[in-house]
């Protein structure tokens, strides 16, 4: 894919993640935009519980229900995520028989071959999740690539970050006009 229309897709991204404020629309939009740009089977967005420990999922597309739902994700049973998690995009040829994919198995039988995996950061070194793209056959993924894909995850997890601050003043206004409305009924 050229530089150019990777410039133009990580505008669209861009546009999408500025569009609203809930979370799931923006990363369900990513996702499918993500697919559709690389020319990939699919790509899964998961996020970070409040323990760190599991990869929950928050987003998907071009993937099956089934695959979707093959289980939990471990961060300390994938080495896949652990590596990603020390700050660069991984890649795994084969995800059916790469021991770093917690899930082979399933992949195999979902048709998925190379996964290509960005780590997702707010205040420059908490992790919250990862964006996966995943492809049908073998597929070696250039510097182009990579740096797109890390690009989007960057602006993902600041969508998500502004989403979860503007959830949290939400509820404090809230908070403070139910306060204000008993002060005056007092």
């Amino acid at each position: 894919m050229s530089t150019k229309r990777l410039y133009e897709i990580f505008y669209e991204v861009s546009r999408t993640v500025n569009s609203s404020l809930d979370p799931g629309e923006v990363l369900n939009r990513i996702a499918e935009q993500v697919t559709r740009a690389m020319g990939v089977k699919g790509c899964f967005i998961r996020l970070l519980d409040r323990g760190g420990k599991v990869l929950k999922p928050a987003a998907q597309y071009g993937l099956s229900e089934r695959y979707t739902r093959k289980g939990v994700v471990e961060v300390a049973k994938s080495g896949l995520d652990r590596e990603a998690f020390t700050g660069k995009v991984v890649q795994i040829a084969d995800a059916g028989t790469d021991p770093r994919f917690q899930y082979g198995k399933e992949a195999a039988a979902e048709g998925l071959a190379s996964v290509l995996v960005a780590p997702m950061f707010v205040e420059g070194s908490r992790p919250i999740g990862v964006l996966r793209v995943y492809t049908g056959e073998r597929r070696e993924f250039g510097p182009e690539e990579t740096d797109f894909l890390q690009a989007i995850a960057n602006i993902s997890a600041i969508a998500i970050e502004n989403a979860r601050m503007h959830q949290t003043l939400k509820r404090q206004m809230e908070l403070i006009n139910a306060y204000d409305y008993q002060v005056f009924e007092d």
